[in-house]
């Protein structure tokens, strides 16, 4: 899972980056674009691990991407430099300033959010326009369109033309027929408001936000938290009634609102986490292992870890009767540990 930091100037991108990934490089990376990688926290992974001793656990991974200042470039008298180097993320945080700011006034959370929407509205009409006005250009030197892509494209356009973003379109952001357009607007964002130390609150949301795709950060305090030992941490955490360092609490926002769930596989060799879209077929999510494994798939041997953990192994779930035998189409459910039986 990559997730690209954006928002206006001063919201504290660069402060949420560094709380989240916990990589502080200081005032002089701010002209360089930064990606972190950081390992998805995960009890279940821990506790597979110790039943297993595997010689390697992998946890699930995401990185957060946040573009540089030299990414920069003026267009319309806005900073889209930084559409350039997002577009290939499966969403998008948008750092929002919630708290006063030397300089900059009272912040205007609904102003700014709409500001960023806009632009991402206006970069995927030019993309679209780009694209139509090809499509027309072809047609007249006698190359037919694939009408499933230019009719797609006609309703982006229609959308985007009402100032509306995509993602308001769920089907239609999904479209695999443009997939390859990157668009931005049918992007998942997630919105931290990012406030005062002593403010937990969510401000007004502006009608195109969903309490549940936003969040409260308080960068400048889980900045600080970041750098702490945990001992230190737990009790500040305490102190502001914070119920998990940043990028745990970030992690799991993320998941709930790209639809993500996570299956296991397990073994002596290696025990790990796979990330998947809720809904996925066993078939689907056999591919994400390997293409090779879901060519062959005979079938899935599941067992759900809550089911697993309470009979205390693999054979003891099979006695009990949790295990299961899935074909091709079965839904995997968040915290299955899945055998797939192939042949190739």
């Amino acid at each position: 899972m990559k997730l690209g930091i954006i928002g206006p100037a001063n919201a504290g991108k660069t402060t949420v980056f560094e709380a989240l990934t916990h990589d502080f490089a200081g005032m002089g990376a701010k002209n360089e674009t930064r990606l972190g990688t950081i390992h998805v926290p995960d009890p279940r992974i821990d506790r597979l691990s110790d039943m297993y001793r595997p010689q390697k656990t992998i946890y699930a991974q995401v990185e957060y991407l946040l573009p540089g200042k030299k990414e920069g470039k003026k267009e319309a008298g806005a900073d889209l430099g930084w559409v350039r180097v997002i577009r290939d993320v499966d969403a998008l945080i948008v750092v929002i300033r919630n708290h006063a700011h030397m300089g900059f006034g009272t912040p205007d959370p609904q102003a700014d959010f709409s500001g960023i929407d806009q632009e991402l509205i206006l970069t995927d009409l030019g993309t679209v326009e780009k694209r139509l006005e090809r499509i027309a250009a072809d047609a007249k030197r006698g190359k037919a369109a694939d009408k499933e892509e230019h009719d797609l494209l006609v309703q982006c356009k229609a959308v985007l033309e009402e100032e509306t973003p995509l993602r308001r379109y769920p089907e239609l952001a999904a479209a695999k027929a443009l997939k390859g357009y990157a668009l931005l607007s049918a992007k998942a964002v997630l919105v931290l408001f990012n406030n005062a130390d002593e403010d937990e609150s969510l401000p007004a949301l502006p009608d195109a936000l969903d309490e549940n795709a936003c969040m409260v950060i308080r960068g400048k305090l889980e900045h600080e938290l970041a750098q702490m030992s945990p001992e230190d941490a737990a009790e500040l955490l305490e102190e502001f009634n914070i119920p998990a360092l940043a990028t745990d609490r970030v992690i799991r926002k993320s998941y709930e609102t790209l639809g993500l769930n996570s299956f296991f596989t397990v073994g002596e060799d290696e025990v790990r986490a796979w990330t998947i879209e809720k809904g996925t077929s066993a078939l689907d999510a056999a591919g994400k292992i390997h293409t090779d494994i879901q060519k062959g798939f005979i079938r899935a041997e599941v067992i759900s870890y809550e089911d697993q953990v309470a009979a205390g192994s693999a054979a003891a779930a099979k006695k009990a009767g949790t295990f299961r035998l899935e074909g091709k189409t079965y839904t995997v459910q968040d915290g299955d540990i899945i055998n797939f039986r192939f042949n190739v």
